[in-house]
């Protein structure tokens, strides 16, 4: 059933969405006092974490993305868990796909004025920075939730049932 290998991978990757978007391992580097990180949100040096000074544009924009991914990544896996439900599944599957997509979408996106912005960001620094594991978690979140957007849309467009039919008869 292609429904439920859209919840499965729909809930990772919202999981795996959520802990990179709040954890501050997204670049990385050996410092003098500790290992240094930077996220969305906080920079760390030594375990000392603290709100970033000042936010970049690219910072606020990855930020924005982000949540907006979380938000419709949640928003399509509550419509993926009440395709079940009685009347017009064939259509909730299809949106269900379709927002599960759009959040996989907004989180390319994120993730790309990331890369792009940071690496001119650090400047000649780049070279002792290093992308890490809440960034990479981020990746596979993509690939997650476009998997699980397609196989609602595959399931959507497989479903023999009469009640979910285009006419949504009860």
């Amino acid at each position: 059933m292609p429904a439920a290998g859209g919840l499965l991978c729909g809930a990772s990757g919202l999981a795996l969405l959520v802990a990179a978007t709040a954890t501050h391992f997204w670049v990385q580097r050996r410092a003098p006092g500790g290992t240094a990180s930077l996220g969305l949100w906080h920079g760390c040096l030594g375990g000392q974490c603290h709100p970033h000074a000042t936010t970049p544009a690219l910072l606020e924009a990855t930020r924005v993305l982000m949540l907006l991914s979380v938000v419709a990544a949640a928003a399509g896996l509550a419509l993926g868990l009440s395709v079940g439900a009685s009347g017009g599944r064939r259509a909730r599957a299809r949106v269900a796909g379709a927002t599960l997509l759009l959040a996989g979408l907004l989180a390319l996106l994120g993730l790309g004025v990331y890369s792009g912005g940071t690496l001119t960001l650090l400047g000649s620094l780049r070279g002792s920075w290093s992308f890490s594991w809440s960034y990479i978690l981020g990746w596979v979140a993509v690939v997650l939730l476009g998997s699980a957007g397609l196989f609602h849309l595959c399931a959507a467009s497989k479903d023999p049932s009469p009640e979910s039919s285009e006419i949504g008869g009860s």
